[in-house]
């Protein structure tokens, strides 16, 4: 399968605005999220306001090849240290909370209180999943995101002590491709995550692959299988 559905609820994405914006209004419920990841969207929502909510689909789109993941020299020590306890789903709402919080964000965040419901409620069905480090039993930094088939969209990651939401990086980084997963999205490019490898790739290519990818018969697991570093 190579072309992705019509979708109940937006415009196709190739539609979307010069800057990225397909829709305006909608429901932030599983089934409209779902809806969204499954068509090349996600929410989005104004700096200042949630309501109404935007929904967007940017071109070019930027994602993590698995092939190409570039783990730094001393971050790679870091990993191999045993500094931080590394586990999935284990403190999702914390993640949540963290990286709305957390280094500033405070006030100054796309994660609104009904964005992080909406969520937790998507972790709740089992389409949510995130990778916790743990230092000396504090939870320390982590990531989430969502997943569908052999799709994931990494949403956000945090960190309170040096290092530990990149070892979560890597951490699900490793996960995702032990598990078989195909795609990795995270929306847009950084220097952050261009220094891990990231890249862009023209949003017609993104929905090709993303059509394969959901159908794929992969799940996230219970427990984190990390990779040999």
């Amino acid at each position: 399968m190579n072309e992705l559905p019509p979708s109940r609820f937006f415009p196709p994405a190739d539609q979307a605005s010069a800057s990225g914006i397909v829709a305006v209004g909608g429901r932030l419920t599983p089934r409209w999220l779902l809806y969204a990841y499954q068509h090349g969207i996600f929410p989005w929502p104004h700096p200042q306001l949630d309501d109404p909510m935007l929904w967007w689909s940017p071109d070019p789109r930027a994602i993590i090849e698995f092939d190409r993941f570039h783990i730094p020299r001393r971050l790679r020590s870091t990993c191999r240290g045993g500094k931080f306890e590394l586990t999935c789903d284990r403190d999702f709402a914390g993640v949540l909370h963290g990286c709305a919080t957390s280094a500033g964000r405070e006030h100054a965040t796309w994660l609104t209180p009904r964005m992080k419901r909406a969520y937790l409620r998507l972790h709740q069905l089992g389409h949510a999943h995130s990778v916790e480090a743990w230092h000396q039993g504090t939870l320390a930094g982590g990531t989430y995101g969502v997943a569908i088939g052999g799709f994931f969209a990494a949403e956000s990651m945090f960190y309170r002590v040096s290092d530990a939401s990149k070892v979560a990086l890597v951490a699900l980084v490793g996960h995702l491709r032990s598990r078989g997963y195909q795609l990795l999205d995270i929306q847009q490019l950084t220097p952050h995550t261009a220094r891990f490898g990231a890249s862009e790739i023209p949003r017609a290519e993104y929905l090709r692959r993303l059509a394969q990818a959901i159908q794929l018969p992969v799940s996230f697991g219970h427990r984190l299988e990390l990779e040999p570093i």
